[in-house]
This record gives C-alpha cells, structure tokens and sequence, in this order.
C-alpha cells in the first residue's frame, strides 16, 4: 500500500541548516570547528533579559499568552519605534511571533493565496522563496547584481511578465548585507501602492548597521507595508524564538486568526524577559562594534586570499564573496573548506539557485578570536592549494 504524501514537502532544502549538522557532526567527533555558516551572534542575551527570565520563572506560572502577544511586550516595542524612528505605531498594530520565521509564514498565509505571485530579489533569504512554495504562491525571482547593490529597483519590477501580487525586500539584506536608503524605499513603496502589491518588508538586521547608513522602516512610507522584525539579530535571542511584526489595519483580523490556530501563543518566558531587551542597548551596541572589528578582519583577509566582488555589507553580519578564479563550485570548496580547515560556511546556492554557484557567505557574528582565527586558516588554505 501506498500512503499519500504531500508535495508541499518537496520544497528546497534550507542548505545553512545543512552545513552546520555536518559542522556540528564534526565537533562531536573532536574537531575545533569554526561557525561561519549561521547568522547567530556570539553573544547570549542580555543580562536584563536573562535576570527579568529567571525572575518569572521563580514568580510566573507560564501559561498561555493570548495569540498577538503579552500587552507589556506589544507596548514595548510600539515604544521603540517611537525612539528609534521616531514614528508613532500603535500597538494594536504590533503582533508578537514566534521568531521572525513565525512572521512569515502568518504574512504570507493572510496576505496571499495559492496561485498569487511574489516577488523578491536573488539572492535573497532561502526561506522566503520555499515557504511560499510550500504554500502553493509562485515565486517571481528578480536577478539584482552588483549594479542594484543586490536589491530589488522599480525599474528591474517594470520589466516582469505578468501580475504580482507581493514583493519582498530585506533591508540590511541576507546574504549581500546591503541596505535601502530612504530614496530606494519610496521608490519601491510607491511602485507597489501604483500597482496593488503588497509590500513586505524583513528588517530583522535593523540595529547591525556600519559607518554612516540609515536604516529605515518600511513603515514610515507606507501604512499598508507589513514589517517583519526579530530579537535574534541584534539582541541576541536566537534561541528564544522570538519576533514580531507590524501589521497594517486590513491584516490584523486575519493573522490573529491564523495566530490563534498555528501557534496559540509566542513563548511566554520570552515574551516575559524580552521586555527588558530594550534597556541593554549599551550592552547590545557593543556587539556591533564587535562585528564591525569582524567584518573589517575577514574582508582584508578575502580580499587578500583573490575573494572578488564582495558585496558592501551596509549591515548584518555576512559577507557574501565570489569564487571567480578559486573554484567553480560553492557547494564543493564550502564542503572542502569544512574537510581541510574546521570552517563551516554556507555556499551561495542556498540564496540563489541561478547564480549562486560561484558564492559564498560568512558570518561574522562570533568572537573576535574565531573570526581572527578563520581568517588565518583560509589565506594558508588557500595559498597551500592554490585555489
């Protein structure tokens, strides 16, 4: 007998997640293993996070919270838009996730059907391009290269066949770490009002930003954009799978609903401690100015080693390389690289399955002694094999 199974399963493989079992399998046979692969800070939370948990699990029974999120938590964070962008959101509008990854999945469940059409730039965040798959929504992928700092423009939309009903855009950008100035953003905000596309926008790396950029909310520019944001980047809460999001008037209805039904609530004891996030960003910019010393140490060394067209890196923590003229092959020189150094980092297929063959990105987010340290293991690597 033969049982059904869905298609909807057949979806990419998220390859990061791939590199770092193999990585991890490795160090649980004794090898130092270097973790360039994953987007994750090297810092833990905050310490005003870590004392507000431990002290609601002595004094809360954690239960339930209602779908969109604890009150504390949703004022919170309609009070940092308040500072940090100086924008009034209300926070009714606010929604509390499960992680970023719990975002887009509502996002994409209210705003879009099976059969409807989004678009995005490659390369681009894996995730968005296979949940919406598994969702049954075509993917329109938009080719954006060095020219367009790896970002979607309205004049590269203008040439799609077609209706679209959706874009999304990343803003500081996963892999490129390239960022949307206000000027790009009007320009993509008003390209969508004109043709009646909803526009996401995933600022998850807001607060990892280098030099004199600026980082803005899709939200200052239009009030029907939804906004996907994350503790896990620049407060350091990866594992405490928390996120939220902005979500306009006509959405609300529907992501409560679906909320409600996929995950009941976010984690309470993250949603409890989270609160205090907001009263360590002394501590928290301190880690940025730990990945900036990253960024500049591994791009000399990339740079050095024959590493090409390295993409700006604005913000986040990746630096997203082409191979030209040291391997044809992402995904062998990224398994190479593992096999002969302890480094794992995550070939460009995983962000774009056209052209990402001859890329590669590394985080830079752990301790300044790892980034040192796999930086002098590529140059001798690839000075020893010639590459």
């Amino acid at each position: 007998m033969a049982l059904k199974r869905a298609l909807r399963g057949d979806v990419d493989p998220f390859i990061v997640m791939q590199v770092m079992s193999a990585a991890q399998a490795r160090e649980a046979a004794g090898e130092a293993i270097l973790h360039l692969e994953v987007g994750q800070p090297g810092s833990g939370a905050p310490s005003t996070v870590i004392a507000a948990a431990e002290k609601a699990l002595h004094g809360d029974r954690i239960g339930y919270t209602t779908a969109l999120g604890i009150p504390e938590l949703r004022q919170a964070i309609a009070g940092h838009y308040q500072r940090h962008y100086g924008l009034e959101v209300p926070a009714a509008n606010i929604v509390v996730t499960t992680g970023s990854s719990g975002g887009f999945l509502l996002s994409f469940l209210a705003a879009f059907d099976a059969g409807d059409r989004v678009a995005m730039a490659l390369p681009c965040y894996p995730a968005y391009r296979n949940i919406l798959t598994a969702l049954g929504v075509e993917v329109v992928e938009v080719p954006a290269g060095a020219d367009e700092r790896y970002q979607p423009t309205p004049e590269l939309l203008d040439k799609l066949d077609g209706p679209i009903h959706g874009l999304i855009v990343a803003s500081p950008s996963n892999p490129a770490g390239t960022m949307l100035s206000p000027e790009a953003m009007v320009g993509l905000a008003g390209w969508c009002r004109r043709h009646d596309v909803r526009l996401i926008s995933d600022e998850i790396y807001h607060g990892v930003t280098y030099g004199d950029v600026s980082e803005v909310t899709a939200r200052a520019f239009t009030p029907d954009a939804v906004v996907i944001n994350s503790f896990s980047k620049y407060f350091s809460m990866t594992g405490w799978r928390l996120g939220w999001m902005v979500v306009p008037d006509d959405l609300l209805e529907p992501v409560e609903r679906l909320a409600q039904n996929f995950f009941i609530s976010p984690p309470t004891l993250s949603q409890i401690a989270a609160v205090a996030a907001f009263d360590a960003t002394g501590e928290l910019d301190g880690h940025v100015k730990r990945y900036a010393v990253n960024r500049g140490i591994l791009r000399d060394a990339l740079v050095h080693c024959g590493f090409r067209e390295i993409a700006p890196c604005d913000g986040a923590f990746y630096l997203y390389a082409d191979l030209a003229g040291l391997d044809d092959d992402s995904g062998s020189f990224c398994r190479r690289l593992l096999a002969d150094t302890g480094i794992a980092a995550t070939p460009g297929l995983d962000f774009d399955p056209k052209n990402g063959r001859h890329k590669v990105r590394f985080s830079f987010a752990g301790p300044t002694a790892d980034i040192t340290e796999a930086a002098r293991r590529i140059h001798e690597w690839v000075r020893k094999h010639r590459l």
